[in-house]
């Protein structure tokens, strides 16, 4: 449940990102939807910035803060960013599979994902913070 917790709260921050380059899109167009190929793919690589970024430097995006989650090595250290771009195609071709690379997860011995077994990463759930 913390992992659909997390993908929700990121989805909402994608969807403001690639609304704010959208507009941008149409900007540079003249007014126009921009449909072409090329804007397509950097909307892919800005969201692959957004999700890389987060990943490869501390393990964990915006949503996964907010609900305790981290992505990681099984040495304990977060993913490099070839790591990262794997589990980031995986991920959406899991989507693209109506989830069932997400629904894997609840037949596997470890709770992974597609994006978890391709990348060779895991996610963890953090510890709550001590209040002192």
């Amino acid at each position: 449940m913390r992992r659909l917790g997390g993908v929700v709260y990121d989805a909402f921050l994608v969807m403001a990102l690639l609304i704010v380059l959208g507009f941008i899109g149409v900007a540079v167009n003249g007014g126009e939807a921009n449909q072409s190929p090329l804007f397509r793919s950097l909307l892919l690589v800005a969201m692959f910035a957004f999700f890389g970024g987060c990943w490869s430097r501390s393990g964990m995006t915006l949503g996964m803060q907010a609900w305790r989650l981290r992505i990681e090595t099984p040495q304990g250290h977060v993913p490099t960013l070839q790591q990262c771009l794997i589990r980031f195609v995986v991920a959406g071709l899991s989507l693209g599979a109506c989830g069932l690379g997400y629904v894997w997860q609840l037949w596997d011995p470890e709770q992974r994902s597609w994006q978890d077994i391709a990348s060779g990463t895991r996610v963890v759930v953090l510890p709550k913070p001590r209040r002192e």
